[in-house]
């Protein structure tokens, strides 16, 4: 049945909001005029702001072998919540999806759960054990979105290199989660004034940027297409800024909380500010925001990361790494990026759809005629405090909670499907 939104603000060309009626229709966007007067089931949008929905190409979900942190069908309701209409799934799951049978598995249950579109990574190496490349070829006509083996990085550049020339020739994508183990020594923060000052392990910022800085090197002499996961030094941002400037096909990606926070931000040693990559230092998260202002970052993605309240409760040292993400995403960039002219309304929207879109050619993430209809209302004007109990995610552990946010999706469309209404039996 056909749906019209009537008096939705959309973006124009040149930024502004414009007044607009929508219908949707069989799963796509049929009409966007100045007044549609059909009979259809109608929803008064009353001006709020309607976006294309939005895209992350970095969620954890848990699923299969976590499913006490979270599941495919609870990460995509708070997907859905946070007004994401695609999540693409990191493969470090239990099995992990490195076989064309485990893929189709994994495959059969997203169709039966998920509440979003849900694109699937396979791994690169069997077992993400760095040893053995999988069947990258299998693995991608049963289904792999793409290639990575996040929450490792793969520590051969041999094994690398293979992995790029054999993506190269196919046409695929390499995902790269950059962190050499042997620059790590044993760290679970930044390296930086917090660490000295708590006497704790740091992580130095060149386990990271190395990685990406031979990576970029052998995706020149592969061919292929590189793109980096959660970047967050300053040594990386310029590393891959060179790259570019080089013609190397390299793209990456930042996640909210590195351009939010940095280790001066950590008041206390609590573990739900502990993520891999770590919070990095002030100057380092300056280098991110300008890096994604002058498009040297491509977009963001949350690297959403749910974990149990007993696991982060096991303290700073120990806390598996990682935050929850989607649900807070919009409402977080929207307030202190937009609200405070860091960047426009329109700048924000296209790093959370239109530029991922076009990047890994999913032809989704516009808002025209007819598009898929993946759509996301949102209440720019309404502030409320984050409160991680209303949180639909079984991942509560955010270092965002209490902030006061405005910008928050009330209605979201997946394929001309609502998935999500605010008040209607969730938070």
């Amino acid at each position: 049945m056909a749906i019209i939104l009537k008096n939705a603000n959309i973006l124009t060309e040149e930024g502004n909001l414009k007044q607009v009626d929508m219908k949707i229709d069989e799963g796509k966007i049929i009409q966007i005029a100045e007044k549609i007067d059909e009979e259809a089931e109608q929803f008064d949008i009353q001006g709020k702001f309607v976006s294309a929905g939005f895209i992350d190409l970095h969620v954890h979900l848990r699923e299969p072998g976590g499913e006490h942190k979270e599941t495919i069908a609870t990460g995509t309701l708070a997907a859905a919540k946070g007004g994401f209409t695609t999540v693409a799934a990191m493969p470090n799951t239990m099995p992990v999806p490195d076989s064309v049978e485990r893929m189709e598995n994994l495959q059969k249950r997203i169709n039966e759960t998920a509440n979003v579109r849900v694109l699937p990574y396979a791994s690169i190496t069997i077992g993400q054990k760095g040893k053995e490349l999988t069947d990258f070829e299998g693995l991608k006509k049963a289904g792999a979105f793409a290639f990575t083996d996040d929450g490792v990085g793969v520590q051969s550049a041999g094994m690398m290199y293979e992995a790029m020339k054999l993506a190269a020739k196919n046409g695929y994508s390499i995902v790269a989660h950059c962190e050499d183990n042997s620059l790590v020594y044993g760290g679970y923060v930044h390296d930086g004034e917090f660490a000295k000052k708590n006497r704790l392990k740091g992580i130095p910022s060149v386990s990271e940027s190395v990685h990406i800085a031979r990576d970029v090197l052998l995706a020149e002499a592969s061919g292929c297409h590189y793109h980096v996961c959660h970047i967050s030094t300053k040594e990386s941002v310029r590393v891959v800024r060179d790259a570019k400037r080089a013609g190397i096909n390299v793209t990456c990606e930042v996640s909210p909380h590195h351009l939010l926070l940095c280790d001066e931000d950590m008041k206390a040693i609590d573990s739900n500010y502990k993520m891999n990559p770590p919070l990095r230092s002030k100057e380092d998260r300056d280098a991110l925001i300008e890096g994604l202002l002058d498009g040297t970052i491509d977009f963001i993605a949350t690297d959403h990361a749910p974990h149990t309240a007993e696991e982060k409760s096991k303290g700073i040292e120990l806390a598996p790494f990682g935050i929850v993400g989607l649900e807070t995403a919009f409402p977080l960039l929207y307030t202190n990026f937009v609200e405070k002219n860091v960047c426009s309304l329109k700048q924000l929207i296209e790093w959370l759809t239109i530029k991922p879109s076009k990047i890994f050619k999913l032809n989704l993430g516009q808002l025209k005629e007819g598009a898929i209809a993946d759509l996301t209302v949102i209440d720019l004007h309404h502030e409320e405090e984050i409160n991680p109990e209303t949180f639909v995610s079984k991942g509560k552990n955010t270092p965002f909670s209490g902030w006061k946010c405005k910008g928050w999706p009330v209605l979201t469309i997946a394929g001309g499907q609502i998935v999500w209404k605010k008040g209607e039996g969730q938070s």
